[in-house]
């Protein structure tokens, strides 16, 4: 909860009768409505910015002309993608300067349902940070997908009225939306007068006027310029994502420059913990901005007070009385990289490093560690596939830096190696579903890689050498996930040569966001070196072949998805 505004004593601290408790003097204070900037002094009292200028205090920090910004905010993320529990991820980048997110927990809503967006609440409630927690709404994504549980219209209902979420997340099932499905359109009413934010990529035109009319207001899947201007010329809020494998703000960045910042916002959806800890959070988005054209006071817009416009976070975004002070003060305003990190008006980090005892420890509970369930014991004879008697084959195409894939017609006899087997084993009901298929893309030659990471579902997701050997390593990929419960492997010759242990429904590690890096790192450099694996971030890569509403090609335990006539297709090409 954002601390109490208006009372007594913050008031008395506003007119100067009561001292505050800290001032931080010599500022160089930004001022998001005017993109000014102001060498004042900021009041603090109780949490929040009583005033500026010169107050009496009972602790004083003279910061010698430091650009003093709000801190930064994500418009939209997943939690889970970054393979760290809420105490661990907070840890990650307070430093860097994000003391704020609304995140979408559908995936630990796939898993565990209510149960499990519940825990990460609780778990986040007790940190120095501000997790805004939205309703998923497509849990399951699609018909075509095996969760382990569902969110229906009811339960979207109970996370907004009992559990406080502030929004509804990105309705995925456009298509559900455009057609004027009835359970889809009851879960956004849901929302009352809170946000909805959407999922659409490639709509345009009529389609997306249907989609907007429905009552969706914003978007994080565009991909090319031309999409971004019409969402914008149509009022959607555009969330310009950087995210580990998802990277668009270079080709999107340009529609700020010429058209502004209004109903704009920086988000990072999906990153990986080595890259929180490399380049950044939302740090990172602000100088890729900046790289890129945009004015410094624009790209600070669009990360503080733009997204807590759009969210309702009315505490948030701005360095003015009656605000929340989260504060970042920044020695080298270029660098991106603040000195000092206040978050309620208590030093949190400084110079990269957290202070000491700024973030308790908030495990999960014990129960989310069993979430794999297999009908039968893991074997290669799971992972045969024949050729179609054609020869020719529907493959999902994957590149690097998107995470759109194309719909293949190939003859596999011509392929060659690059093309690899593709399973999907759902994992949550004993059922004993496997989806099978082709992709290309990849660039493996050799072995396997699995992982328990697959968007929205969250099945066993597997890739394996096209060759005789591919579906034991397969196998063997598949019973190490089991082993460990859960996480991300890859697998030569059977055995297992780097692994990524995520044990917190499959998803989440129970490491230090250090040690967790280092062995994506590893499993990356053995994905490359060993396997041949030639994509970039491959495991994340993997991770959304199954996401069955991102275009055009997926593969669910159901099998092949043509997401663009929303269907069930045969593995044989016609």
């Amino acid at each position: 909860m954002p601390p109490r505004r208006g009372t007594p004593r913050i008031l008395a601290v506003a007119r100067g009768d009561e001292p505050a408790d800290l001032l931080i003097k010599n500022g160089h204070v930004f001022v998001p409505g005017t993109r000014e900037w102001l060498d004042t002094d900021l009041a603090i009292a109780d949490g929040v910015i009583a005033g500026l200028g010169p107050r009496d205090a009972h602790e004083e920090v003279d910061v010698a002309g430091a650009a003093l910004t709000p801190a930064f905010i994500d418009a939209h993320m997943h939690l889970e993608s970054t393979k760290l529990w809420v105490d661990e991820f907070v840890r990650a980048v307070l430093p860097r300067g994000t003391t704020a997110v609304a995140a979408d927990p559908h995936e630990i809503a796939n898993v565990f349902g209510i149960p499990g967006v519940a825990a990460l609440a609780e778990a986040a409630a007790s940190l120095p940070f501000t997790f805004g927690i939205c309703a998923s709404s497509c849990v399951p994504a699609s018909p075509f997908e095996s969760p382990g549980a569902e969110l229906h219209t009811k339960e979207v209902a109970e996370l907004l009225d009992l559990h406080g979420a502030i929004g509804i997340a990105e309705v995925m099932n456009f298509p559900g939306v455009i057609n004027g499905d009835p359970e889809v359109l009851a879960k956004i009413a849901a929302a009352g007068n809170k946000r909805v934010d959407g999922h659409a990529p490639g709509l345009s035109g009529r389609m997306l006027d249907a989609y907007l009319a429905a009552g969706i207001e914003s978007d994080h899947e565009c991909t090319t310029l031309e999409e971004a201007i019409e969402k914008r010329r149509k009022a959607m809020w555009l969330f310009i994502r950087q995210g580990s494998a998802s990277q668009n703000l270079a080709a999107l960045i340009p529609t700020v420059i010429t058209h502004g910042t209004g109903r704009v916002a920086l988000c990072t959806d999906d990153r990986e913990p080595d890259t929180l800890l490399g380049p950044g959070h939302m740090n990172d988005c602000v100088r890729l901005a900046v790289h890129h054209g945009v004015p410094m006071e624009d790209a600070l817009v669009i990360a503080t007070s733009n997204p807590a416009e759009y969210h309702h976070f009315d505490h948030l975004g701005w360095l003015a009385p009656g605000f929340q002070a989260d504060v970042l003060a920044f020695d080298d305003l270029s660098s991106l990289e603040p000195s000092l990190v206040w978050q309620r008006g208590k030093l949190v980090a400084r110079n990269g490093q957290l202070v000491p005892g700024a973030v308790r420890s908030a495990p999960p509970p014990s129960w989310m560690r069993q979430s794999i369930h297999l009908a039968t014991p893991p074997g290669p004879e799971l992972f045969r596939i024949e050729p179609p008697a054609s020869g020719r084959a529907n493959v999902i195409g994957i590149e690097s830096r998107t995470l759109s894939t194309t719909h293949l017609e190939l003859d596999l006899a011509e392929a060659g190696s690059d093309v690899a087997r593709i399973a999907v084993v759902e994992r949550h009901r004993e059922t004993g579903r496997i989806g099978l298929g082709y992709v290309q893309g990849f660039g493996l030659r050799r072995g396997a890689i699995a992982s328990t990471v697959a968007h929205d579902a969250h099945n066993c997701m597997i890739v394996g050498a096209i060759g005789p050997e591919g579906p034991k390593d397969m196998a063997i990929a598949l019973a190490r996930l089991v082993e460990i419960g859960g996480g991300q492997v890859a697998v030569l010759d059977g055995a297992v040569l780097a692994e990524v242990r995520l044990p917190i429904a499959g998803l989440m590690s129970d490491e230090t966001a250090e040690h967790v890096a280092k062995e994506v790192e590893q499993l990356a450099k053995a994905a490359r070196s060993a396997l041949g694996v030639e994509i970039e971030a491959p495991f994340m890569q993997l991770s959304f072949l199954g996401l069955s509403v991102l275009p055009a090609l997926r593969i669910t335990d159901r099998g092949l998805v043509d997401v663009m006539s929303f269907k069930l297709i045969d593995v044989a090409s016609p």
